[in-house]
């Protein structure tokens, strides 16, 4: 009989996790509330929870990283169990950023190429979402969406791979590492401009300042974040 309460237990509590990420509609990459508050957002103990969570582990949809959290995993669960965690104590955040540089740009360009009006519409839609974001946390995440928006605007679900793939590992390498002095991004701040040379060149149609656009803005975010001489760009 115990054996049967704990099968259900957890098979209840898959489910409820199952839903919740249903119902969340996160990307590859997003990282899941805390523990403690999905367990009181579902309801559920520790012990189910975290059989629950070793479940999705196991099944790809999630990866776990020590310190750093839940993650959503990339669709295709392309990458080995833990392979992920592994990567992003490995990578430094200099080298990730060289990482989007040499990979975003040039998917920037494609959805310059190949971009729907539809797909242009949602970039757009994008990138004023980010700008009315109010506050860092929230205009981290439309920031995020900015981005994959542009790669899923290119129709290449190779590239849209590529993508997620990188921006998994970049999420668990960059969190918590900037800190914010203000509670918003002031309306000045350099990215809304650079996000608009980008959508513009997008919608534009313009392939060569769609790259400029991209490598300008990640360069730029490169110096902002870690201003060091000797992490320069």
């Amino acid at each position: 009989m115990q054996r049967s309460l704990v099968t259900v237990e957890k098979r209840d509590a898959l489910d409820a996790l199952h839903d919740f990420l249903e119902a969340g509609s996160f990307a590859p990459g997003d990282r899941l509330p805390s523990e403690r508050d999905l367990m009181v957002r579902l309801g559920l103990t520790r012990t189910a929870l975290r059989k629950a969570l070793d479940s999705l582990e196991h099944e790809g949809r999630i990866w776990r990283h020590v310190g750093k959290g839940t993650f959503i995993a990339s669709q295709s669960g392309a990458a080995r169990p833990g392979r992920l965690s592994e990567l992003s104590s490995q990578v430094s955040p200099i080298h990730m950023m060289r990482a989007r540089i040499s990979l975003e740009p040039a998917i920037t360009r494609e959805a310059a190429v190949g971009a729907s009006e539809e797909a242009v519409r949602q970039v757009l839609e994008a990138r004023d979402r980010a700008y009315e974001a109010p506050d860092w946390d929230t205009y981290e995440a439309e920031d995020d969406r900015f981005h994959r928006t542009i790669a899923e605007a290119t129709g290449n679900v190779l590239l849209l791979e590529l993508f997620d793939q990188l921006n998994q590992v970049r999420r668990a390498v960059a969190w918590n590492s900037v800190i914010r002095h203000s509670t918003r991004p002031p309306r000045d701040h350099s990215s809304f401009g650079e996000h608009n040379r980008i959508a513009d060149a997008i919608a534009a149609r313009n392939p060569a300042d769609a790259h400029a656009a991209m490598r300008d803005h990640l360069g730029s975010c490169l110096l902002y974040t870690y201003p060091s001489p000797r992490d320069k760009f």
